[in-house]
């Protein structure tokens, strides 16, 4: 399914992963190589990492336990704990899909639609590195979920 092309490295001359522009301008038959594949795992990678960090923070910043006497103000700090923990569990959700979509470059599955397994396209890879779906596919998909519900 995955076309990998020797031909074509995975990093510049002076030892620098390719720019987004670089793999933009990559040829359509070049797809998924070598250095997309190290471009994406790379920005994966990075997010992944952000993500635990957030998460550490996130445990430190509610570990610290501020005792106000002021009802209102214990109930602000209250709403803004409340806010931090559903972004980071959304974050937990982006998390899992980041470790999925890396588990998928290791295993040669990586950019390619997985309802009709043509490519996803460098340009939505690019905007959501996680996505499993071409745009044609997610556009379906969100239609069903919209006449059907989920």
């Amino acid at each position: 399914m995955t076309k990998i092309t020797k031909s074509t490295p995975a990093v510049n001359t002076d030892g620098r992963l390719l720019s987004e522009e670089e793999i933009r301008a990559m040829n359509e038959k070049d797809y998924m190589n070598a250095a997309q594949l190290a471009f994406f795992k790379a920005r994966l990678q990075q997010l992944e990492k952000d993500l635990l960090k957030n998460a550490g923070e996130t445990t430190e910043h509610l570990r610290e336990t501020v005792l106000v006497p002021d009802p209102a103000d214990r109930a602000t700090i209250e709403e803004e704990h409340a806010l931090e923990l559903r972004t980071r569990d959304r974050e937990r959700k982006l998390l899992k899909k980041v470790q999925q979509s890396i588990a998928s470059i290791d295993a040669g599955e990586y950019g390619w639609c997985e309802e009709t397994g043509e490519p996803i396209g460098i340009p939505r890879l690019i905007a959501r590195p996680t996505a499993t779906l071409s745009l044609e596919a997610q556009q379906r998909r969100e239609l069903k979920q919209k006449l059907y519900g989920d």
